[in-house]
């Protein structure tokens, strides 16, 4: 498979390292310094294209993949205002789409863990907490994969005491990513937690999605690729 790396930075570098271990190809490698590269005639060779670049420039990028009939996955949070604007354009063209804020197989289960935990908990008396932290890099202020996970506890539980349902994020030296979820009463607590050791998980899921996508047409998730795995 021919892939484009749209956002070269250190999870555009592990994408490449897998990918080339997998005996793909990559041929386009574009970065804030090259961007003047990512035109039609560079892309015409590209089977699928994997975004991680910046909330600022994702959105743009995405909309010339798509135009350009590309199959592209975009892991790059920040821009999801206009998703639904991506989702039309996706299918007016003969083309493939998949985002997600979190290309992490764990933290899709993880996902799962909670959308089951917080639909127990609706009506109960438990208040609940989001917690993140990343490296002081990371651009966007709370994570992608945090606003999910508190976007899914208030969809599922309604009537659930939302008091402490603002997200606390860190940033903190190197760390990779770590979500913990609290559900509080007067007599327990229950916590969830995922973190994530490397840029490793992130990088095997976004690969698995650009070879999922390939030839198909179509918005997907990360739940069609959990469905789809042996």
């Amino acid at each position: 498979m021919n892939i484009g790396i749209i956002g070269y930075g250190k999870m555009g570098r592990e994408i490449e390292k897998i990918a080339l271990q997998k005996g793909h190809n990559i041929l386009l490698k574009i970065n804030s310094k090259n961007h003047h590269l990512l035109n039609s005639k560079n892309i015409a060779d590209i089977d699928v294209a994997i975004e991680f670049s910046t909330p600022e420039t994702a959105f743009e990028n995405i909309i010339f993949c798509i135009n350009n009939k590309i199959p592209i996955v975009c892991g790059t949070t920040g821009w999801l205002n206009k998703l639904e604007e991506v989702k039309n354009l996706c299918l007016e063209h003969p083309t493939s789409f998949i985002y997600a804020p979190n290309f992490s197989i764990g933290v899709n289960l993880f996902f799962d863990i909670n959308n089951y935990l917080s639909k127990l908990m609706s009506g109960k008396k438990y208040q609940f907490s989001v917690e993140e932290t990343h490296h002081i890099t990371k651009k966007d202020k709370p994570s992608g994969t945090a606003i999910k996970i508190l976007n899914d506890i208030l969809k599922n539980s309604p009537y659930i005491d939302n008091a402490h349902s603002q997200i606390q994020s860190h940033r903190i030296g190197e760390t990779t990513g770590v979500h913990t979820i609290k559900y509080k009463s007067e007599i327990d607590e229950i916590e969830l937690t995922h973190k994530a050791h490397n840029r490793l998980g992130f990088a095997e899921g976004a690969l698995l999605a650009a070879e999922f996508i390939k030839n198909k047409t179509g918005f997907f998730t990360m739940k069609d690729i959990i469905t789809n795995l042996k």
